[in-house]
């Protein structure tokens, strides 16, 4: 039974900020680490960023530098810090964990960059 909600998502003018946040929730998880994905519309879905459960993290040249991946183990929650939003970057975005038994992905969170 486990469960990984994302939340954090709306409309942001281009340049802009926002935080999403990803929550897994069960028992004995053994998180091995913790991503992000995006899926815009008529795009297939698209690698973001991943960060290790001994805090190393990975990014996509398409968000390195504007995007922050961060992670709490104890509360088996992950975070994408967002800055300097683009057009480009509407889409939903996904949460997906890692654990040593299975990969579990979210429901999905909507970001849309508009003015």
């Amino acid at each position: 039974q486990v469960q990984v909600v994302e939340s954090g998502g709306g409309l942001v003018q281009p340049g802009g900020s926002l935080r999403l946040s990803c929550a897994a929730s069960g028992n004995s998880l053994s998180i091995i680490a913790m991503g992000w994905y995006r899926q815009g519309p008529g795009n297939q879905r698209e690698f973001l960023a991943t960060i290790t459960s001994g805090g190393t993290t990975r990014y996509a040249d398409s968000v390195k530098g504007r995007f922050t991946i961060s992670g709490d183990n104890a509360k088996n929650t992950v975070y994408l810090q967002m800055n300097s939003l683009k057009p480009d970057d509407t889409a939903v975005y996904y949460c997906t964990i890692n654990s040593r038994r299975s990969n579990y992905w979210g429901q999905g969170t909507q970001v849309t960059v508009s003015s």
